[in-house]
Order: structure tokens, then sequence, then C-alpha cells
């Protein structure tokens, strides 16, 4: 009795097809990539990529871009009275001004300690009524001098929480 088994025959052959496909698909993206080259100016926006206006859909920034800084993010800063203050602080800038941007991303860390050393160095009595305006009015003065390419109009504190472990 004869046993029947896979020709290798056919497994080189559908091995071979296979091969034979890839190869003619690269060969067209090779082609049609040479001939795209060859036919766009050389000034033309990348068809793929970050350059591409379709991809990025990002508006073109203009002067009076103004927009709310998030970078700051929240704070926990420990008081002196054992308390934790939860503090987010947020403020317009104008995101056409790039490199007052820039300062302000590279000063991130400044201005959280600078906020922070601000909440620090407050007695403990005034820990129990904070005057928002004055703090606001003293962090705002703090960050602006910290600043040299732009200046920052107002501050809002949109979060500001005081957990204290005797519960005052």
């Amino acid at each position: 009795m004869k046993k029947l088994s896979p020709s290798k025959g056919k497994i080189s052959h559908v091995l071979y097809t296979v091969l034979l496909s890839i190869a003619a698909a690269l060969f067209v993206v090779l082609v049609t990539g040479t001939v795209v080259g060859l036919v766009r100016s050389r000034n033309a926006p990348p068809l793929l990529g970050p350059g591409n206006p379709i991809q990025t859909q990002q508006p073109m920034l203009q002067a009076d871009d103004i927009r709310v800084y998030p970078g700051l993010g929240r704070l926990r800063i420990p008081l002196s009275n054992s308390s934790t203050m939860i503090l987010s602080i947020a403020f317009p800038y104008s995101a056409g001004d790039i490199a007052f941007t820039e300062e302000l991303n590279s000063k991130i860390n400044d201005l959280r300690k600078l906020t922070e050393d601000y909440f620090i160095s407050l007695p403990e009595r005034n820990l129990m009524h904070i005057d928002e305006d004055l703090a606001k009015q003293e962090i705002l003065r703090s960050f602006n001098n910290h600043l040299r390419l732009g200046r920052i109009e107002a501050l809002y504190f949109t979060d500001m929480i005081i957990f204290s472990p005797d519960g005052f």
C-alpha cells in the first residue's frame, strides 16, 4: 500500500508564489514612489509626516491666540501645620508668542517651587484663612520676576483644598 504524503513540489510552489507576490508589491511601491518624487516640485510639503497640514489638524498660531496654560499641574504642598494643600494654578498666555511659551515650558519646575515656597513660608496662624487675592498677587509678582521673555497678567486658582490631620 502506498502512503500519500504532501508533495514537496506543492509547498515550494506556494512559497515561490508568495515570495514573488511580495517582490512584485515592493517593486510597485518603489516605482510609484520614484515617479511621485520626480513629478513633485522640490518646495512641496511632505505627503506623510508632521509637515502635512492634512495630518496635523492644528491651526496656525496667531499672535492674539490666547490660551490657558496647563503646565503647572496639580501641586501638593506640605504646610507648616502638618496640613497638605492641593492647588492648581491656571493663567492665560499668548500661544503665538513661541519664545515666551518655550520659556514657560522650561521653567515649570521653578514656577512650582516658587508657589510651594510661598505657601510653606506662611505662618501657621495665616493658614486658617488664606487670603486668595493676596496669594495670587504675591505669586504672580514672583512668577513675573522670574520670567524674562514675557509677563503673566492674571492667575487663577482652579483648585485650592487644604487637608488637615486635625480637621481645622
